[in-house]
């Protein structure tokens, strides 16, 4: 049997005008739909002035509102439903770690629409039918298990649904299992290159890693894939959009993330003042859903900061825009002696330094209204605080305190890595 290059060759090598006149009567179709099924979108639209014959080409996408993570808090748990609730089949939620959550429900048809894009991803990363794919990510209401675990039913690829935690568990499933592909957080990998250090044990079957939920750095990637010899690939999605992978990921050509246009329009706005940004400016990713049934979003802001990096075709055939990957979110950036920076550029600088190992904590201690920043970084003997500092401050612009641990002395998460801590003194 031939390899598959594609998961679906037509949806994603659509010419550009092919593309735009799906996306204009998808976009159409969404709007009539939240207009003639939900309340709450229909004042929306209302107080906007619009209804929707006005939808009549895909610029005029830009009169449309904003939608807000506040909105889906303040609709919670169902006030966004736009098909009858005996319709819906499936729920994912946010953790609500910080307020009420962000609840998604899903249609049958939107659990294949979910299945389609993560096809789309697992195929692209490389996994063909009947390859061992182990699913790190919680089964539960986080959405992430089951994300890969619907795709991989519909790619045909052989599931080995371990879920989080119990790393010796999951070392084991992968040698027994000869599992070619894993789906985890990238700060999971290094808990698990961790115990196959302490074990003295490779996984020679491994080739794929497709890593979600946090943003890491190139060198992260380069770590981790020397490390598991193995390729890693940063796949895209959130809750608000239908969970994992349904805005997208990256090729091996490792030139932005593709995002599945026939399913999702993409926009990039100023952060402040909601304007559009030109090709190539970074600003906030902004969402609308074209094939989303039960609670479709429309110009959803994301706070994830990111550029248009290209329109053209890839080099692995792909005609979707890409976008680079997320820098970070609006709300994490950190100014610090009047430096602007996020953990992901902290990161990058930490695993450029020789001996710093993958685990570390940016803590912002708050002295009387005074913001300072320490950095904890586990290292291999031989690392000093001064090397640490000193790299910090030529690539960041200023000199954070801090101090090198042993390997294993920072705290695990056995889930998605908590990077940044806030401490009033």
């Amino acid at each position: 049997m031939s390899r598959l290059r594609f998961w679906n060759e037509k949806a994603e090598t659509m010419s550009r005008d092919e593309l735009s006149a799906l996306q204009l009567e998808r976009l159409r179709w969404t709007v009539k739909h939240v207009w003639s099924n939900n309340g709450f979108y229909r004042d929306k639209l209302t107080e906007a002035g619009i209804e929707p014959g006005d939808i009549r080409a895909l610029e005029d996408l830009k009169r449309l509102p904003f939608l807000t993570k506040d909105d889906f808090r303040d609709q919670y748990p169902l006030k966004m439903l736009c098909a009858p609730r005996n319709a819906v089949r499936e729920m994912h939620m946010s953790s609500g770690s910080t307020g009420t959550p962000v609840v998604m429900a899903y249609t049958e048809t939107d659990l294949v629409q979910w299945a389609e894009c993560m096809a789309r991803c697992q195929v692209m990363a490389g996994l063909q039918p009947g390859d061992t794919l182990q699913i790190m990510p919680t089964f539960g209401l986080f959405n992430g298990g089951f994300g890969f675990y619907h795709g991989a039913r519909l790619a045909g690829l052989f599931i080995v649904p371990a879920s989080s935690g119990n790393t010796a568990r999951q070392i084991m499933l992968m040698r027994d299992f000869k599992v070619r592909g894993i789906g985890s957080v990238v700060s999971y990998a290094s808990r698990i290159i961790e115990m196959l250090d302490e074990q003295g044990v490779d996984l020679p079957d491994l080739e794929i890693g497709i890593f979600g939920a946090e943003s890491f750095s190139d060198e992260m990637r380069r770590r981790v894939e020397e490390r598991l010899n193995i390729k890693a690939f940063d796949i895209y999605g959130m809750t608000e959009t239908g969970g994992v992978g349904t805005t997208g990921m990256d090729c091996e050509a490792r030139c932005g993330i593709h995002v599945w246009e026939d399913q999702y329009l993409t926009e990039i706005v100023d952060p402040v003042t909601g304007e559009p940004m030109p090709d190539g400016a970074a600003g906030e990713v902004v969402f609308t859903s074209l094939t989303r049934d039960a609670v479709p979003v429309i110009r959803y802001r994301t706070r994830d900061l990111t550029r248009i990096a290209s329109r053209e075709r890839c080099a692995c055939g792909r005609t979707s825009l890409r976008i680079d990957r997320i820098e970070g979110r609006c709300d994490d950036m950190l100014i610090v002696k009047g430096v602007n920076f996020f953990p992901k550029q902290v990161e990058q600088a930490l695993m450029e330094i020789p001996g710093v190992l993958p685990e570390y904590q940016i803590i912002i201690e708050n002295d009387h209204g005074v913001t300072g920043v320490r950095v904890n970084v586990e290292a291999e003997e031989g690392v000093t605080g001064y090397m640490v500092e000193k790299h910090l401050k030529e690539r960041l612009g200023f000199s954070p305190k801090g101090d090198v641990f042993k390997a294993g002395a920072l705290p695990r998460s056995e889930g998605k890595a908590k990077r940044v801590f806030r401490v009033d003194k």
